[in-house]
């Protein structure tokens, strides 16, 4: 994964926090990271209908629906694709003592292991919702975390 995911994620957390759009300059600097960087990262969650930019002096980004309705797969699949983490090669079909490929036509052990981690991580994801990591932040960092995070998005200094 990713370490856009990442940020794309803590994006997604303190956009909860505001009502109006937040400049992804802004956003970098909360995070201290590289806004170039971070705007692919938002460009990747507007094409995936995450959030939009609204453009203007006021402009920034939103996030398109409720924290509730956005998964932490949805976040993943924006920024790093829909695909699976493992692909099979058919690494057995080569070298040596290859398999004939009329032996392989069910995936391996191999394959079948891995295809069952990805669905039971997608599944985990999927299970986790913007709004549940938000909620999560007040435990984290205090209860009036997001509030913090909301006034500073939003100062006039800004």
């Amino acid at each position: 994964m990713s370490g856009g995911v990442e940020w794309a994620l803590h994006c997604c957390v303190v956009l909860t926090s505001v009502e109006e759009p937040v400049p992804a300059t802004r956003l970098a600097l909360l995070h201290d990271v590289s806004p170039s960087y971070l705007a692919k990262q938002l460009q990747a969650l507007s094409r995936a209908g995450l959030v939009r930019s609204v453009q203007g002096k006021s402009g920034g980004y939103v996030l398109t629906r409720e924290p509730a309705s956005i998964t932490v797969l949805d976040v993943v699949e924006a920024v790093d694709g829909p695909g699976p983490a493992f692909t099979c090669t058919e690494i057995r079909q080569r070298g040596p003592l290859a398999a004939p490929a009329e032996s392989c036509t069910a995936p391996c052990a191999i394959a079948r292991a891995m295809a069952g981690a990805d669905a039971a991580w997608r599944g985990a994801l999927r299970s986790v919702s913007i709004a549940d990591l938000a909620r999560s932040v007040g435990s984290d960092n205090g209860p009036d975390a997001l509030a913090g995070i909301s006034s500073w998005l939003t100062a006039a200094d800004a």
